[in-house]
């Protein structure tokens, strides 16, 4: 198929070293390799067991390798019909039982009934405008879990958005034009 010549690498974990081919989508930019080894680092004593939210899935790479590293569940929200596909071809080839993959608008799908999770990815498309209302969206329907971690990926140059006031930022890092940050929901 054409367009299909992009690939990732899965970091750690008990797929390590597999390489997954993602979609050829205008936005489409999986998490890089230094990024995703970084974040897992942060959520190394959290990431065990946990039940993993990947809003703007994408290539599905942070979502892989959370369950790569031992997460109980993740569950994918990604809109557009491509990447769909290709992110459940991966998940099959992969024989990943502990994964959903549900094809809507990050926004609209937060509107519907909540159930908490542990560790939730948000790496909108850069531009969008969307991390803000998602941050809201997820905090006021009860999506998160006490001590639940979010991890925000930005544009470098995007201004830092106001979190909810329950939320505290406890890394951040830059790497090329990406900044990156996680933050912990207190209870």
């Amino acid at each position: 198929m054409a367009g299909l010549g992009n690939q990732l690498r899965i970091i750690g974990g008990r797929w390590r070293g597999r390489r997954l081919r993602f979609p050829d989508i205008e936005g489409l930019r999986p998490t890089p390799d230094r990024v995703r080894e970084t974040l897992f680092n942060w959520l190394a004593p959290a990431i065990e067991g946990a039940r993993c939210l990947d809003l703007f899935a994408g290539s599905g790479a942070l979502g892989i390798e959370a369950l790569s590293r031992g997460a109980a569940e993740v569950v994918w929200v990604e809109r557009q019909p491509l990447a769909v596909r290709q992110l459940r071809q991966n998940l099959a080839q992969l024989g990943a039982a502990e994964a959903q993959v549900i094809p809507a608008d990050a926004l609209v799908w937060l509107g519907g009934p909540s159930r908490p999770f542990d560790v939730v990815f948000l790496d909108p498309p850069f531009g969008s405008d969307l991390l803000a209302p998602v941050c809201t969206a997820l905090e006021q329907g009860g999506w998160l879990a006490d001590g639940a971690r979010i991890y925000l990926e930005t544009a470098r140059d995007a201004p830092m958005l106001k979190l909810p006031e329950n939320w505290q930022l406890v890394r951040e890092k830059i790497a090329g034009q990406v900044s990156y940050r996680l933050a912990v929901r207190q209870a």
